[in-house]
């Protein structure tokens, strides 16, 4: 709080400090405590809200763990979106170390430019694209006919869903590596490298744990992003495939039953928490460096 006083006043860092607390507490705060209340009330008509029926209880988390296909579909949430993250960190890591440490200063903008392109077209418009891109008549595989292979049916099983959600929120994952691998000194690396360590043994002891905050960043943007996806599954799923958040939107739009859409979107959320948890204790990093 000082160095901000310091570098911009009292007045604008009150102004900060109150809007910030209220994003927090409007956007973020009431919203789940909202939710939360919600998730405990039963699904009752207008005219019996209030009534003796109008009372808190476990109904609606029951009829989560009471439905063994919701229970699937929440695993197979949970396991695509880990593998989602999984692959964005393998493409990312090596692409982030490029860009922060090999490619020519002047030539990175222009790289990070041609990478942000992509990002000023709306994600409903990026996913309808890739469902051109991958149907069984689209040119993907018009390409593997021209060069004499099979076509192959991509949008089947969480095959275009997990393309389409590498494809937005590969950045995600890119960035904070990024940041956390430039900011380190590159005299530590000619170092390792001068006491004779290979590439790999050099990444393994140096470079990874330098940018373990950001690879912990990325994961858990990632996977959040992942998990609660509603465009993506609901374009690119096939009629085999369903993903968490469809459930969710199933009960609140089109049964019209809040409470349990809450108790369900409320257990997705317990999920993304348990994940940070999970993440910070196999990375040895605390929430605030995550949170940089």
């Amino acid at each position: 709080m000082s160095e901000l006083i310091r570098r911009y006043g009292s007045s604008l860092t009150v102004v900060m400090v109150l809007l910030t607390a209220f994003w927090l507490l409007a956007l973020v705060v009431l919203p789940n405590i909202v939710l939360f209340l919600f998730s405990f009330k039963p699904y009752l008509p207008v005219d019996q809200l209030g009534g003796p029926k109008d009372v808190y209880s476990l109904d609606n988390y029951r009829t989560f763990f009471s439905s063994p296909i919701h229970i699937h579909i929440f695993g197979l949430t949970v396991l695509y979106s880990s593998i989602v993250t999984i692959l964005c960190l393998i493409i990312c890591y090596p692409l982030a170390y490029y860009l922060a440490k090999v490619v020519k200063a002047d030539s990175a903008p222009t790289i990070f430019m041609l990478l942000l392109i992509p990002l000023w077209v709306s994600e409903i418009l990026r996913t309808f694209a890739w469902f051109i891109i991958l149907s069984y008549q689209g040119p993907l595989n018009a390409v593997l006919k021209g060069i004499g292979l099979s076509p192959v049916r991509w949008i089947s099983g969480y095959n275009a869903v997990i393309i389409g959600l590498i494809y937005s929120y590969l950045l995600f994952m890119l960035f904070p590596i990024y940041n956390a691998v430039s900011s380190l000194d590159t005299n530590q690396i000619e170092a390792s490298e001068d006491l004779g360590a290979k590439t790999w043994r050099t990444h393994w002891r140096v470079i990874i744990p330098h940018a373990k905050p950001g690879i912990a960043s990325g994961c858990v943007m990632v996977f959040m992003l992942s998990a609660g996806s509603v465009i993506v599954p609901s374009t690119l799923a096939s009629p085999s495939s369903r993903w968490f958040t469809e459930i969710i939107q199933q009960w609140m739009f089109e049964g019209l039953d809040w409470n349990t859409g809450s108790a369900y979107a409320f257990l997705l959320l317990v999920l993304c928490i348990v994940f940070v948890s999970l993440v910070m204790r196999v990375l040895n990093v605390r929430l605030v460096d995550i949170a940089k």
